[in-house]
């Protein structure tokens, strides 16, 4: 499983400027790849402006969205050229991850429809497609055109027709940040929609998970999520933290399920934009037996050889 780190764009309060350390410093570090979520009404970065600048300051580190949000983004034809536009910069490194979106506030302020949302999604995919095949033209020409296959699509969606969509327009599946429940029933039923579809080879599984690093990190993840999810109730974020990592011992375990459950890449989310987390992570990655080849890597068998190791048995838990 190779794990790569999420831009801090979503972190209320972050020096915007800053996103090209964090991208230079993940890539350095060796993190796989680097990741953007997506929301319209909310404190947030553009992900794909983001992705570009980030792409403009790297070589080799993937680029991820988990997810962007199709269903209130009203032209598929602009989108596609922004998909094309972060790809060719670049130079092939963006997979997308894309969804309908959940957010009513996005869906209202945007003017999309409020019905029929998945006809729309494959409308959209059907489309974008079209465009990155160089069948929507003018006169003077199509848009810039990725290479062929590009840019890599994973489709999200937790019920059969998602998984199906999945395996007719896409290259995997991407798992909601919570519910390990929600992960294994998605994998299962992305494969067997992509048997059905007779595709070759297997789905790539890609899910994420929100870290914070440092002596207040559990502080610091809960007033993160009240405010993403925008309720202070303990009950109402409680599924969303069970799966966050705070500690050494919650990465670990994390890292453990995700592999075993056959997710082939993950991106950790911070709950701080401070430039250390960059830091922080790879070395608590590296405590856990997370192994750089040549970007981090983890097995179940690795973390279990940390786990019997003095990294771990000493008690400093803490993601540092």
């Amino acid at each position: 499983m190779k794990i790569g780190i999420g831009l801090s764009v979503a972190v209320p309060g972050r020096p915007p400027r800053e996103i090209r350390q964090w991208a230079e410093d993940s890539e350095r570090l060796g993190f796989h790849s680097l990741g953007s979520i997506d929301r319209l009404i909310y404190d947030i970065l553009d992900p794909l402006v983001s992705l570009g600048a980030a792409a403009a300051v790297t070589e080799r580190i993937q680029l991820f969205t988990s997810v962007l949000n199709v269903g209130w983004r009203n032209n598929p034809i602009l989108f596609a050229k922004q998909l094309a536009t972060i790809d060719l910069i670049s130079e092939g490194r963006l997979t997308a991850g894309l969804g309908i979106g959940g957010w009513p506030d996005d869906f209202a302020a945007s003017g999309a429809p409020t019905k029929g949302h998945g006809k729309l999604f494959d409308d959209a995919l059907t489309e974008m497609r079209r465009v990155w095949d160089g069948d929507v033209k003018s006169i003077s020409g199509a848009t810039p055109l990725p290479g062929a296959g590009r840019p890599r699509l994973l489709i999200a969606g937790l019920v059969q027709a998602g998984y199906a969509r999945a395996a007719r327009f896409g290259d995997g599946w991407v798992a909601p940040t919570l519910s390990r429940e929600l992960l294994t029933n998605g994998v299962r039923g992305v494969n067997e929609e992509w048997a059905k579809a007779d595709r070759s080879g297997k789905p790539q599984i890609l899910t994420g998970r929100y870290f914070c690093c440092g002596p207040d990190a559990t502080d610091v993840m809960s007033e993160y999520v009240a405010h993403y999810y925008g309720s202070k109730d303990p009950q109402d974020n409680e599924p969303i933290l069970a799966d966050s990592i705070d500690s050494d011992e919650r990465l670990l375990d994390e890292l453990i399920v995700l592999s075993r459950a056959g997710v082939d890449d993950v991106v950790l989310y911070p709950a701080s934009s401070s430039l250390d987390q960059v830091h922080l992570l790879a070395e608590a990655l590296e405590r856990v037996g997370a192994r750089r080849n040549p970007t981090f890597e983890f097995t179940a068998d690795s973390g279990h050889t940390a786990m019997n190791g003095t990294a771990v048995d000493d008690g400093e838990m803490e993601l540092r």
